[in-house]
């Protein structure tokens, strides 16, 4: 890779040509001087960069200039965020000028507009290292430089030979360098047990390169001569692919995956951890032998043969022998061992998953043993690898504990990722801390206490002073976070949970069981993992969870959580690269599943993977340019990836669906009603995507259908609305209802509604488009850096679309008259109504006076007879709703969510009118991230665009007119009695506590409910008592049923405890200023008036209906 200063757009910059990206992408401050205006990409680039990150990019920087040698080559740039150069030039550029690379020299060779040959050299030379004197060295040492001493080891161990190696020595048959053939029958043999009705699945040959298909053919003939596999003609066929082995070798492994899928698992009993150690109290001498080679030491059961049968070039093969890459290898293999060590077993040998322990309390009594586990190998013609064992050992690590003759203790890599965790140096490593410590706050006593002189340091203009109160803090937390109640010890048969993140200061992993710590880990980065792309490094993180805690996790289900998105996908994915493939031979042997979980639930892990270390500043002396380098500087930006789209993942997913396999078939003998195939290969189901039967896939996109910036967390009919226009499987609205009900977001912000009440006196319908505007004021809200503290929401009544408009509640009339005419007149024309509330706003002399220049007339809602349909206040609290889920799911202002979520808003299905907003408003769906691809399809154009917005306009009228004759004959029906059972898990409803708790200065945007809490007792027949957290332990814990809401439990939850503060005195300092506003709430039998009440507290405002006839007893002032 070449870097130097080339030319664009007539502009010097410095760039890097980097053939391990596959587009050119521009420095995004760059850009802007280069005088291009973007464009569109047909469809969103996701850019994956070993700096951790993923970057969704949706637009271009088309034709721009780069000079070489006199002449312009135009360039497509995407934009992205980078520090050392402004532009990266790629593939897409250089395969397009005929580039040739010549990295020794520095030169880069390109055609030129007329066929001359271009060059291009790049920088060569590179500045001498600084050399200062010792003194000054230590004078900027005591100034508080870091200084690094390197020097060179040798790190590879003296290899042991066999004959050195006391008894062991006398038995080099049992060592062979290579199995000697076919091993004998044994007590038992390898099965391959499918699920009842599986078919034979059978997969076409992976294509090969030359070299591959070279050692294919050699390692086919071995196998065949070894006797391990024979010809066949089985229904059933796997593909082969190649794994690289560290000594640089293929190793042929067949893709197993699809038979696992449906192979039944063999639950093999693994011995309890804690009698393990009971047998191995009192040894002082091990060794351990590891025949994890053994896979071909054990025959297939002859009518499972044909399962194992794999396709290739040359022919169709079946295993005799246990293969590698089958599921329930490793149980068959402790199987096996248990039967052949029977006899020693809880005396002097441990046999725990592939580890076979010889353990004893003397060194003559170890001879002994090694002799008869040796003369047992030896009988059974079972293999052992040499190099791979190790003899005579005075201490082991076994379980994660250490074994040795002072005793057992717990091996301290389950907790060095918290203890050796550096003192942070600044604002964001106190931020990652205590982001891993907040975490397990409801297990840590007084932790509000303890992190306080850390938290002061976070705040906006505090200076970093670290003190003894910082210090011992700092101490005292990573103290509690290694220790009961948070470090528990595991349950078997309970199942774990794995958070694991990387990102290019290392891996971290944290794993947990029902929401304890189990253990931690973290390591650096080794070097050739710096080059790693973002997908390898996240699985790589996985894989190493999964090795340190083999011994927890084998045999036991497990979910992996991870914010890599894309990992999900990684036992479908069709094509694998090398180091892919060595790590599913070790994911294949676990009952896992991988789950994404946004960075910022994925708060441990991720504080883990980025603690303060030397790699942060390694980029600093990279910078310096010195001579010592840890990698080079192609590195940082080496590699980019574009992933798949969603469609491009529906489509493979298609592929491998038996039952859309089988629609396929049929379509080839004639049309398939209801059925059809796109020009790209896509099946359709009434012009919608088939979504194949792919758990994750769905997932994925109920995903980004509810939780995404784009949805903000829709109901469960305007979600299934909305993606039934574009998706179809069998059983969508089920899984939708089911997603939602365990949507932790939804649980905690959304208000339960009753049975609303009849229209009393409906609003007539419009005959046209905004028209007929409903307005109100959402007030109350935390005050952002942009000084606004509320929202002006104005809704058309004909097509339920609305603007979302962010105010100062000080903005005075003119100002507001300003805003509407530029942001609703300009877009809308002048309406012919307004409907609103009796806001002072709207009934001063000016707004009147103001419509009525505009002929627009006002219409109010009187006392006790609402004239409006209520629509302003729906809409309120749908924005109110979104609001708090930005407030739990995003980071920063709600201001700065405000216009995604008026786009979610009007691109969600309403009821009322049988569509969404904007499909009302302009006769057609609005492109969303699920639905690029199929809008645009059909185009609509000149008199037929008219024809189909009038009929629409005419559609919504009538819906309308159904809704409201619905609303007006509905009444109050008698309602179920609700009851919790203890050891229910709730949540609290915070409203009843205005004044004594309170949450950081979300104010209007805290979540309506806070939990979950354990019932622990019944009292009497409508209250529970719950298990409150240390921090609410001054409030009375027995709470009436309707301040209570069932928890939907999900383990993708990572419950974080809000901040909650509970005064010392109990007092309520939130007191009511005024009524605004008045109705009457209908139920079966009587109506009861209502009044909306403004509430001022320290710091916020909040308007709430109540009941009149609670307020005029508590607060009798307001009606004076």
């Amino acid at each position: 890779m070449n870097v130097g200063t080339l030319k664009i757009n007539g502009k010097d910059a410095r760039i890097l040509i980097d053939t391990g990206a596959q587009r050119s992408f521009v420095n995004e401050a760059f850009a802007k001087r280069l005088g291009v205006q973007s464009a569109p990409l047909m469809q969103t680039l996701v850019v994956s960069t070993p700096l951790g990150d993923d970057v969704e990019r949706t637009c271009y920087f088309p034709s721009c200039g780069v000079e070489v040698n006199g002449q312009t080559l135009t360039c497509d740039f995407v934009p992205l965020g980078m520090i050392e150069f402004d532009a990266i030039l790629g593939m897409d550029w250089l395969e397009r000028n005929h580039a040739r690379v010549d990295c020794y020299t520095k030169v880069l060779e390109l055609e030129g507009n007329d066929g001359e040959t271009l060059r291009f050299e790049g920088d060569r030379g590179r500045s001498n290292s600084c050399i200062i004197s010792a003194v000054r060295a230590r004078n900027m040492m005591r100034k508080g430089c870091h200084a690094y001493l390197a020097y060179v080891v040798d790190k590879t161990k003296e290899e042991t030979n066999i004959d050195d190696v006391r008894v062991v020595c006398k038995y080099p048959d049992v060592f062979p360098k290579d199995l000697p053939g076919l091993p004998p029958d044994r007590e038992i043999e390898f099965v391959i047990e499918v699920e009842p009705g599986t078919k034979p699945i059978s997969i076409p040959p992976y294509r090969m390169a030359p070299a591959e298909l070279n050692e294919l053919k050699t390692q086919l003939q071995e196998l065949l001569d070894n006797g391990f596999i024979r010809p066949s003609h089985s229904p059933w066929g796997a593909p082969v692919l190649f794994v690289k082995k560290k000594d640089g070798t293929l190793r042929m492994c067949i893709d197993y995956r699809q038979l696992n899928k449906v192979t039944i698992k063999n639950r093999y009993p693994l011995p309890r951890i804690d009698d393990l150690f009971d047998q191995l109290r009192g040894a002082t001498v091990f060794s351990k032998i590891d025949l994890r080679s053994g896979y071909h030491q054990l025959k297939i059961k002859e009518d499972d043969i044909p399962k194992s049968a794999f396709r290739t070039r040359y022919g169709h093969f079946e295993f005799l022998v246990m293969s590698f890459g089958l599921t329930n290898a490793p149980a068959a293999f402790m199987d096996l061992m248990n039967r052949v060590f029977h006899k020693y077993l809880d005396r002097f040998v441990i046999v725990f998953i592939d580890d076979i322990l010889i353990y004893s309390k003397s060194e003559e009594e170890h001879e002994e043993h090694l002799i008869l586990v040796l003369e047992t190998l030896r009988e059974k013609q079972l293999y052992a690898k040499f190099s791979k064992c190790e003899f005579w050992l005075k201490e082991i690590g076994f379980l994660g504990h250490v074994v040795s003759g002072s005793g057992i203790a717990v091996d301290n890599k389950k907790i060095e990722a918290i203890t050796e965790w550096e003192r942070p140096k600044n604002v964001k490593e106190i931020r990652s801390f205590l982001g891993l410590a907040g975490y397990y706050r409801k297990f840590v006593e007084k932790f509000s206490v303890l992190a306080s002189p850390l938290t002061k340091l976070t705040r906006k203009g505090a200076k970093f002073i670290w003190d003894d109160k910082c210090e011992k803090g700092f101490i005292e937390l990573k103290k509690r976070l290694t220790e009961a109640p948070v470090l528990a010890l595991p349950k078997q048969g309970v199942g774990y949970d794995v958070y694991s993140d990387a990102s290019i200061q290392g891996f971290g992993c944290v794993l947990m069981q029902e929401g304890r710590v189990i253990a931690y880990a973290s390591r650096q980065l080794k070097k050739h993992e710096v080059n790693y792309p973002t997908h390898d490094l996240e699985l790589g993180a996985v894989v190493f969870a999964l090795k340190i805690w083999r011994h927890y996790l084998y045999g036991e289900t497990c979910h992996i959580y991870t914010d890599h998105k894309s990992l999900k996908y990684v036992f479908t994915q069709k094509e694998l690269n090398m180091r892919q493939r060595r790590w599913m031979e070790l994911i294949k042997d676990y009952h896992l599943v991988i789950e994404y979980h946004p960075g910022k639930a994925n708060v441990v892990a991720d504080a883990l993977s980025r603690k303060s270390s030397s790699g942060a500043l390694l980029t600093s002396l990279r910078a310096l340019r010195a001579q010592l380098e840890v990698s080079s500087d192609g590195a940082l930006l080496a590699r980019f990836e574009v992933r798949p789209t969603l469609l491009d993942e529906i489509k493979k997913g298609q592929e491998k669906d038996t039952e859309l396999m089988k629609v396929r078939e049929r379509m080839q003998a004639g049309p398939v009603e209801d059925f059809r195939e796109r020009d790209d290969g896509l099946l359709l189901f009434r012009d919608r995507v088939c979504v194949p039967s792919d758990d994750e896939l769905r997932r994925s996109i109920l995903e980004e259908a509810h939780s995404s910036a784009y949805a903000m967390h829709p109901g469960g009919t305007k979600m299934y609305r909305d993606l039934k226009e574009s998706y179809w499987w069998s059983g969508m609205k089920r899984e939708i209802a089911e997603y939602i009900s365990r949507c932790l977001t939804c649980q905690q912000v959304k208000a339960e509604h009753q049975h609303p009440a009849g229209l009393l006196q409906p609003l007539s319908i419009p005959e046209w488009k905004w028209e007929h505007v409903t307005m109100d004021f959402v007030v109350g809200l935390p005050r952002t850096i942009r000084n606004y503290d509320a929202v002006w929401v104005v809704v058309d009544r004909l097509t339920k679309s609305a603007h979302f408009l962010p105010i100062n509640t000080t903005y005075p009339l003119e100002r507001l008259a300003k805003l509407y005419t530029d942001e609703i007149v300009r877009l809308h024309g002048v309406p012919v109504t307004i409907v609103s509330d009796r806001d002072p706003r709207f009934t001063s002399r000016f707004w009147p006076k103001f419509q009525e220049s505009m002929g627009t007339r006002l219409k109010f809602s009187t006392a006790f007879h609402p004239q409006t349909d209520g629509q302003s206040e729906r809409v309120i609290q749908i924005l109110e709703d979104m609001l708090r889920a930005c407030a739990l799911e995003f980071q920063g202002s709600w201001d700065n969510h405000l216009a995604l979520v008026e786009f979610a808003y009007n691109n969600s299905y309403q009821a009322s009118i049988g569509m969404p907003p904007y499909e009302a408003l302009y006769g057609r769906r609005c492109r969303t991230p699920l639905c690029w691809d199929e809008v645009g399809m059909a185009k609509l154009e000149g008199t037929e665009l008219v024809e189909v917005t009038k009929s629409k306009v005419k559609l919504i009228r009538e819906r309308l007119k159904a809704a409201q004759d619905r609303q007006k004959s509905y009444t109050d029906k008698r309602r179920r009695t609700l009851e919790f059972k203890v050891d229910d898990e709730v949540f609290l409803k915070v409203s009843p506590w205005k004044g004594i708790i309170r949450f950081q200065t979300r104010g209007k945007l805290n979540p309506r409910y806070i939990g979950p809490f354990r019932i622990i007792e019944r009292i009497g027949a409508v209250a529970y008592r719950l298990q409150l957290t240390p921090e609410l332990e001054k409030i009375h814990n027995v709470f009436h049923v309707s301040m209570l809401k069932k928890y939907v439990h999900d383990p993708s939850h990572v419950l974080e405890k809000p901040p909650v503060e509970v005064r010392e005195d109990l007092n309520y300092s939130v007191q009511p200023i005024k009524v605004t506003d008045r109705k009457v709430k209908k139920l079966r039998s009587k109506e009861v008036p209502m009044v909306k009440v403004l509430w001022k507290s320290d710091r916020v405002e909040e308007e709430t209906w109540e009941t009149e006839a609670l307020m005029r007893k508590q607060y009798a002032f307001l009606f004076e």
